[in-house]
């Protein structure tokens, strides 16, 4: 039964508040309707990946999609292969200009920017995919990043992880050092500059013009990633020998950054969204890649005749040497320097670590075939 009562107290108490709020607009204020800030935010993201590539490119598509989610579709990021709107290399300088929002790639193709750039995605013989996560989350290594971005405009995270990579892809076998000199390879980054320090050529090329360098013997070798995204763009059809593993990029970390002022403009819980979705996406990727890769090795090696090689002895001794050099010159002075010294003590600190659990759980594995 309906109680008249209430109905004719609570009209009273109604009528009372609107008279409180005609009365005194603090009042009003409160009585009102709560009023949900719901601005909408729209991105463009330029990538240094091929359209349609299966993991990188995949990655910055998940960034999109779950910033999209999370924020109930208040926020939205397009994502542009390279060369559609600029091309892979010129992403950088496109969130720093403001001409674009926000990139996905790797850190190390900006090293003319800075030499200390690649240490934010791989450095040879450096640290593997959860060591670089544990030092740029918990070692220093973001604040770092921030302050070297930063003066550039730009504010980076990071965005995907490829886990460990393979050596490359080769017309001829390496037998010896002298193999490598005169060697025309695609490889970026200090890894380049361990290559030329070898007596090796290194030539910087963007995912999509690989394939026809290769094809056409502008360069003798390449390495891209891993089996599963070597296999997409077809490097087993030219070059029988696949190397691996690969010293020079141990664990891949790619990267989100993002113009600085944009960021700034930025609410809390705006810049949240956006950390969680590639923290989300770093975390994802490395396990999709690593189980992506098991794949396609198999694949590649049972129905396309790919031929596994190691890298001879001596190589890897040569290079273990000329990859400590060349981290210690791009670690001269300045931010370059702090960045140089804060990654080498993680890594020293984390190999430790690795010795008595990875390192030594691998061969043990082994032994139980």
């Amino acid at each position: 039964m309906i109680n008249r009562r209430n109905i004719v107290g609570a009209g009273l108490l109604g009528a009372a508040g609107a008279a409180a709020a005609f009365a005194n607009p603090e009042v009003a204020q409160v009585l009102a309707p709560a009023k949900i800030n719901r601005n909408r935010r729209k991105f463009n993201m330029v990538t240094t990946w091929p359209k349609g590539l299966p993991g990188l490119g995949r990655a910055a598509e998940r960034v999109s999609e779950r910033v999209y989610a999370m924020s109930d579709g208040l926020m939205e990021i397009k994502v542009f292969a390279a060369g559609e709107l600029v091309p892979a290399f010129e992403s950088f300088d496109a969130v720093a200009n403001g001409s674009a929002d926000m990139y996905h790639g790797a850190e190390y193709y900006w090293t003319a920017k800075s030499p200390a750039f690649p240490f934010f995605t791989a450095v040879p013989f450096g640290m593997t995919a959860q060591e670089i996560m544990g030092w740029i989350d918990f070692g220093g290594g973001q604040e770092l990043w921030d302050e070297l971005s930063g003066q550039f405009g730009v504010k980076a995270i990071q965005g995907a992880n490829t886990g460990h990579q393979m050596g490359g892809w080769f017309r001829k076998e390496i037998n010896s050092l002298d193999d490598l000199v005169g060697l025309k390879m695609r490889i970026p980054g200090q890894g380049g500059d361990v290559l030329r320090a070898l007596g090796g050529s290194a030539i910087a090329l963007s995912g999509g013009e690989i394939y026809q360098a290769l094809q056409t013997g502008s360069i003798d070798a390449t390495e891209w990633v891993g089996p599963w995204n070597d296999y997409s763009l077809g490097f087993h059809r030219e070059a029988p020998y696949y190397y691996g593993p690969g010293f020079h990029e141990p664990g891949a970390s790619l990267a989100v950054g993002m113009n600085l002022k944009v960021w700034e403009s930025l609410t809390a819980g705006e810049q949240a969204i956006i950390k969680a979705a590639c923290e989300s996406t770093n975390h994802t990727s490395l396990g999709e890649f690593t189980y992506q890769n098991s794949v396609y090795l198999d694949l590649l090696v049972r129905e396309h005749g790919t031929q596994l090689r190691s890298f001879p002895p001596e190589v890897v001794k040569a290079m273990s040497e000329a990859a400590y050099d060349v981290r210690a010159a791009s670690g001269k002075d300045g931010i370059e320097k702090r960045i140089y010294e804060s990654f080498e003590a993680s890594l020293k600190l984390m190999r430790g670590w690795a010795k008595v659990s990875d390192g030594a759980y691998y061969p043990a594995r082994e032994l139980g075939k």
